[in-house]
């Protein structure tokens, strides 16, 4: 397929972006992928789950001009980890970055989270942004300062923030994890679960671009405790798999 850079052959990079109305944001964001990528094989894969807005038009009219630009599409709304998932299957790139679509994440850091799990393999599984200088109301900061502080007295996965949409992995290494709903918020424990390093780079967070948030707080309090019980298990229940060799006879 064609390549960011204008080259045939299979991207080295793809971006998964999930998104749920969030016309107004894919134009902006998609220049600034293929700016902070230019030089790179890359492809980028929006995840359309379930828009009722201009979504899959804007997106089809962008996809007539660059030909590394793709959509998946999910009939009905199914969730950011869904939608991320079914981005990862889709993607064509032995590396994955993601980035929320409502242009927060500047993708000019996905060069550098790219940079440092190609240095660190393969021992790095996960390079995971953290933000800084959040552009949050006070009681959204509150509420994540929050989270994370449970999460990591519970999980110890040494991450101060998992709430980033900015990351980058191998894609058979995401592929290869226990999936439920709101995976996308464990990714450094569960990557670790798996016997992997976690790397970690400080971005810089943006004001959204246009429209409102798709997330709110009360309506995934009680679910994100079930989800931090579920993998408080899923960590304790790891156990090595033994390197098993077969004996044969001489003769």
């Amino acid at each position: 397929m064609g390549s960011g850079n204008g080259r045939a052959g299979a991207p080295a990079i793809s971006v998964v972006v999930p998104v749920r109305n969030e016309a107004g944001n894919i134009a902006p964001l998609v220049a600034e992928i293929a700016q902070a990528l230019q030089g790179r094989a890359f492809e980028i894969v929006y995840v359309n789950d379930g828009s009722s807005d201009g979504t899959e038009q804007e997106l089809r009219g962008l996809m007539a001009q660059q030909p590394w630009l793709r959509q998946i599409r999910h009939e009905q709304s199914c969730g950011q980890s869904a939608a991320i998932r079914s981005g990862v299957a889709a993607a064509q790139a032995p590396i994955v970055a993601t980035l929320d679509g409502d242009g927060q994440n500047d993708p000019a850091f996905i060069p550098a989270l790219v940079a440092k799990l190609e240095a660190g393999a393969p021992r790095l599984g996960l390079v995971a942004g953290q933000r800084v200088g959040r552009k949050a109301t006070g009681f959204k900061k509150l509420q994540s300062r929050i989270a994370n502080a449970v999460r990591s007295a519970v999980l110890k996965d040494g991450t101060r923030d998992t709430g980033c949409g900015l990351k980058a992995f191998h894609r058979d290494v995401f592929l290869a994890l226990p999936y439920f709903d709101g995976l996308h918020r464990f990714l450094p424990a569960l990557v670790r679960r798996e016997g992997f390093a976690i790397g970690y780079v400080d971005v810089v967070d943006r004001p959204r671009g246009h429209g409102t948030s798709n997330y709110g707080f009360f309506d995934r309090l009680w679910v994100g405790i079930l989800d931090l019980a579920g993998v408080w298990w899923l960590i304790r229940r790891k156990r090595r798999v033994p390197q098993a060799q077969e004996i044969t006879l001489a003769h």
